[in-house]
C-alpha cells in the first residue's frame, strides 16, 4: 500500500467503515466482538477533523453499531442498508411484511434444531445463520437459506465469513454508501470504504464507480483497489490517518 507522511487534502474525503473483521477482530460469537478504546479515539479524532464525514456500514443493526462504537453516534447503515441514519439523525428504513418475517423465523428455528451449534441471529428484518462453531453445517444451511428465498423472493441470500444471511433484496452496502453520499457532510466528497468480506464487495463497487478508494482487509479475491493485511495493520493505518499522515491522493491515483 502506498503511504506518505506528507499531509494530504483530507477534507476532500468521506470514510465508510465495516465493523466485523475490519474495525473489530472476528470472534466465536457476535456478542464477543469489541473495538479497542484506542481505535474509538482515532475514529473520534477523524470524525471531528472531517466534520462528521465518517460512517459505519455493517450487517449489524444500528443498535449494535452504536453499542460497539460509543460514544460516536453519527451517520451509519445497519443490516446492509436496511436501516440508514444520516448525520442529522434522520432515519430511513426498509419495510418488510411482518407475517413473512414471522414465517421465515419459524422455519429457520425449526430447521436448525437438528444442527447443534448453529446459531440463528434475528436482526429485525433480516436473519443470520452462524456456523463458525460447526463448519460442517455450511452446505445444509446454504440449502436452507436458498429454499427460504425461493419462497420469499423479496429476500436474498448473502454469504459471509461462517454465516449465511437472509436479508431484503433491495438492500446492500453499496446502496447504503450511495444514499449517504447524497447527504451532508458526505456529499461532494471522495468516498473511502474499508471492509473485509464478500458482503463488502457491493460497497467496493460503489466506491470504485465514484473514483474513490476501496480497501480490503485481508486476503481473498476482491474488487477493492487497495489492501491492508489484517485488523492489526488497519489499526496502525487508522492511527496514521487520524494524525493526517496517510497520503490519500496518492492511494487514489494508483
Amino acid at each position: 500500500m502506498n503511504e506518505s507522511r506528507q499531509p494530504c487534502r483530507q477534507n476532500d474525503y468521506a470514510f465508510f467503515f465495516d465493523i466485523d473483521g475490519t474495525l473489530a477482530s472476528l470472534q466465536a460469537t457476535p456478542e464477543a466482538v469489541s473495538i479497542p478504546v484506542s481505535v474509538i479515539a482515532d475514529l473520534k479524532q477523524l470524525t471531528q477533523q472531517l466534520g462528521g464525514a465518517v460512517a459505519f456500514i455493517s450487517g449489524r443493526p444500528l443498535s449494535q453499531i452504536d453499542a460497539l462504537t460509543q460514544p460516536l453516534h453519527g451517520a451509519a447503515a445497519g443490516i446492509h442498508g436496511a436501516e440508514i441514519r444520516a448525520f442529522n439523525g434522520e432515519l430511513t428504513t426498509t419495510h418488510t411484511d411482518a407475517q413473512q418475517l414471522g414465517e421465515i423465523e419459524q422455519q429457520l428455528s425449526r430447521e436448525i434444531a437438528a444442527l447443534p451449534g448453529v446459531r440463528l441471529e434475528k436482526k429485525g428484518i433480516a436473519f443470520a445463520l452462524h456456523y463458525r462453531q460447526v463448519p460442517s453445517a455450511q452446505q445444509a444451511l446454504q440449502h436452507l437459506a436458498d429454499d427460504i428465498v425461493k419462497r420469499y423472493p423479496e429476500f436474498k441470500v448473502q454469504a459471509g465469513k461462517c454465516v449465511w444471511e437472509i436479508k431484503p433484496r433491495a438492500c446492500d452496502k453499496g446502496k447504503a454508501i450511495d444514499f449517504l453520499m447524497q447527504t451532508p457532510p458526505f456529499k461532494g466528497r471522495i468516498p473511502v470504504f474499508l471492509g473485509d468480506d464478500v458482503t463488502d464487495e457491493a460497497g467496493f463497487q460503489s466506491v470504485n464507480r465514484q473514483q474513490g478508494i476501496s480497501i480490503k482487509i485481508g486476503s481473498g479475491e476482491s474488487e477493492a483497489t487497495q489492501r491492508i493485511n489484517d485488523v492489526t495493520a488497519l489499526y496502525q493505518w487508522l492511527g496514521k490517518l487520524a494524525n493526517n499522515n496517510v497520503n490519500l491522493d496518492k492511494m487514489r491515483s494508483v
